[in-house]
């Protein structure tokens, strides 16, 4: 749940695991999710005195959480949880709060509240100062305040009451809740249930799997720091890739590639509002660089410096540290980005729909990261996955510079600038041609006529998964031999029954131990464009059955047990089940 300000993951008792304030970068409140089997620090639940089960359900069209906590003796109590979202006095309010309403639904439920917010990374409790209708928590350099109607010494000192109607907590600023608390929080909801819902009416969705869309697609707006437009890869950091493999990474951040994939699949179904923000964020990241390096990733706020350090209060997930603040990544080279950063701004040139559409002073802005695409084509790189030891140059890096030179040209031609249309062009078609005769490992000896591939890098023939991406950035068609004659050998060697790893061979951390969820949605996709749509749609649905019960996936699958793993909710995985959705659905003309 949230509100593109603040985020809170509950597990399926109820309990907010992971928030961070005042944005998703910021200081983890509630860290119990990293802190091993702490379960009484950095949590903010409610226990039914007796309780022996739980279930939830998202309110439809929207991020806001029920949860139901049955006793023993029959009562229960209903939990609705959400980040007040909606129009106020001409802007979004989106507020670094949390608001929740327990409601008895049956019998004569007792309630206690177990409110323990942390400071400094799961060092210590935030120090707390109570007054007559709220408690005061100082976490850290962010001061939270609680207002609720219930009694608070109970919940200071943890004890069990008797819940006889409509209780309300409010964690928001430290300032005094203005209004009737009761009226205002329900008024909150409301207008938050209203946003929401009209949000996803405006959705383009496919016929088939309209729900698992819709999920997946409020969680993407969710990603999104709406006040700079930035999109984190995930709202976690640290829960590992594999067990005890402390592949942990901090993925609070805006990677530029991930967020293009993410505002590729929301203009899909017409959520143009995502890209509109980001776009304005790119502007700034471009200003910035001054026609210089453009990083892989940076802050929510624009940020370059992202130091990599270890939080050492906090166990990890399970137990599996390291936790991680920052990411080393941002000092690597990896030139993909010119073309991620391209690719989404070309739309500011063609969508009459937009509200600020992008004229000649943005083209010269684009014009210097086609610059640097054009100069960095056949430089090694980190690569998309991010190698940390090695560098090469790397054919997605490549086909993404290519991608970048050819929208260019694209846009050069739709505003009348023929001389410039035709260097970008000339350019496009000179890096094409040194992918083919670079990245092309042709057949040896012995091997049947075309059974050569495009190798992940210039340098060696090894494979990985990137390589399907080929097709989806047009660089060649699906019946294209040498595309095919590629897919063969990937779905050979990196697809683990219905899973696809990202690449077999060993990198800086050993062989990898997990399939990456992205991967296997590309192998989806790439089925359904070569003509097995039948196979590609079974294995989309097998991948749907991996959902966690709320409808979303981590960035990993264990490919023996079927276990997620990785940081969560993976902005990746989540493009994935929105763009096969889109691809492999009936048409909507088969129901009007």
């Amino acid at each position: 749940m949230g509100n593109c300000q603040v985020s809170a993951l509950v597990d399926r008792t109820g309990a907010f695991v992971w928030g961070c304030i005042p944005r998703v970068d910021g200081e983890p409140v509630f860290c119990s999710l990293l802190d091993g089997t702490e379960r009484d620090e950095g949590i903010w639940r409610f226990e039914i005195e007796g309780q022996v089960s739980a279930s939830q359900r998202y309110i439809r069209n929207t991020p806001i959480l029920l949860t139901t906590l049955e006793a023993e003796d029959g009562s229960a109590v209903e939990v609705l949880d959400f980040c007040p979202r909606f129009e106020g006095q001409g802007r979004k309010y989106r507020p670094v709060a949390f608001a929740r309403i327990v409601r008895p639904i049956a019998g004569n439920p007792r309630i206690r509240v177990v409110l323990k917010p942390m400071k400094n990374y799961g060092a210590a409790p935030a120090e707390t100062t109570r007054g007559t209708n709220h408690i005061r928590f100082l976490c850290g350099t962010q001061t939270l305040r609680l207002s609720t109607d219930a009694p608070i010494g109970y919940i200071q000192e943890g004890r069990f009451f008797r819940v006889e109607g409509d209780t309300h907590f409010f964690l928001g600023p430290d300032e005094p809740f203005t209004g009737n608390l009761r009226e205002e929080v329900r008024r909150m909801e409301q207008s938050t249930r209203k946003y929401w819902q009209l949000w996803v009416r405006s959705l383009a969705t496919p016929y088939e799997w309209q729900e698992e869309v819709i999920r997946c697609a409020i969680t993407l707006k969710l990603c999104q720091h709406e006040e700079t437009g930035a999109i984190v890869a995930a709202l976690t950091t640290s829960v590992p890739e594999a067990p005890f493999s402390e592949r942990n990474w901090d993925y609070r951040y805006c990677w530029l590639r991930d967020s293009y994939y993410t505002v590729q699949a929301l203009n899909r179904i017409g959520a143009l509002d995502v890209l509109e923000k980001y776009l304005g964020f790119l502007r700034n990241i471009v200003d910035s660089a001054k026609g210089g390096q453009i990083q892989p990733l940076y802050s929510v706020m624009g940020v370059a410096e992202l130091d990599e350090n270890i939080a050492p209060d906090l166990e990890g997930y399970r137990g599996m540290g390291p936790v991680r603040v920052g990411n080393a990544a941002y000092t690597q080279v990896q030139y993909d980005c010119y073309g991620q950063i391209v690719l989404p701004t070309v739309q500011g040139f063609f969508d009459k729909r937009l509200l600020r559409m992008a004229d000649d002073t943005d083209f010269a802005s684009l014009e210097e990261v086609g610059e640097a695409a054009w100069d960095k084509h056949d430089k090694p790189d980190a690569g998309l996955w991010e190698f940390r030891t090695r560098q090469e140059v790397h054919t997605y890096s490549a086909v993404m510079c290519w991608a970048a030179c050819d929208r260019l040209a694209n846009v050069a031609a739709h505003l009348g600038k023929d001389d410039r249309a035709k260097v970008w062009r000339e350019r496009a078609d000179t890096i094409a041609d040194t992918i083919d005769a670079k990245a092309w490992k042709p057949a040896e000896e012995g091997e049947r006529e075309g059974a050569g591939h495009y190798g992940a890098s210039f340098e060696s023939d090894y494979l990985d998964a990137s390589l399907l991406q080929m097709v989806e950035l047009r660089f060649c068609e699906p019946d294209a031999e040498r595309f095919r004659a590629t897919f063969e050998q990937v779905e050979a060697q990196l697809r683990r029954g219905e899973h696809m790893l990202r690449y077999a061979a060993e990198d800086d951390f050993g062989a990898p131990e997990t399939a990456f969820n992205i991967c296997t949605f590309w192998l989806i996709d790439a089925l359904g464009r070569i003509g097995r749509e039948d196979e590609a749609r079974e294995l989309f649905c097998t991948m749907l059955g991996h959902c966690t019960p709320s409808g979303l996936l981590s960035e990993d699958m264990d490919f023996e047990t079927g276990e997620l793993w990785g940081n969560f909710p993976q902005t990746y995985s989540l493009v994935g089940v929105i763009n096969c959705a889109g691809l492999l659905s009936k048409s909507w003309n088969a129901v009007r």
